[in-house]
């Protein structure tokens, strides 16, 4: 399995809007972008999936800008990424007649092993984790 730079950039963002503080200014998507490492066109897709899902808001204007619809202890990374793949482990034997009956049943395990997996680490412990959370923004 491979994961895609898109949910990659997701999660970068996420954790990135996480350590900014969700009252107060926005984050502008050119500078959340630099700190992404990805182009400001290509993160404002991902924003607006992140958004459809609920788990990130924008503001609209010349103070614009984007943060966090929850707050980090309510945003997993199973989240974020269903919210930029669609699924965490798309495997299309699952649903093949054709493959054998014992694999599917190992696909199945696996994709439900990694789904509740990415559920349970949520963005509040991934700062900590990297002692962001620590981390003071001065405006």
């Amino acid at each position: 399995m491979k994961l895609s730079v898109k949910t990659d950039y997701a999660a970068r963002a996420v954790l990135e809007l996480a350590a900014w503080p969700r009252e107060g200014p926005v984050r502008k998507v050119e500078d959340l972008a630099t700190a992404v490492g990805t182009s400001a066109n290509y993160l404002v897709q991902i924003l607006i999936e992140l958004k459809g899902a609920g788990l990130v808001d924008s503001v609209r204007g010349k103070q614009g800008g984007y943060r966090l619809a929850k707050a980090p202890e309510e945003i997993t990374l199973g989240m974020v990424w269903r919210a930029a793949e669609g699924s965490i482990l798309d495997v299309p034997a699952i649903a093949d007649d054709d493959c054998p009956a014992g694999l599917r049943e190992a696909w199945k395990s696996a994709s439900a092993a990694l789904t509740e997996s990415a559920d349970q680490v949520t963005f509040a412990q991934i700062l900590e984790a990297s002692g962001r959370d620590r981390e003071m923004y001065y405006i």
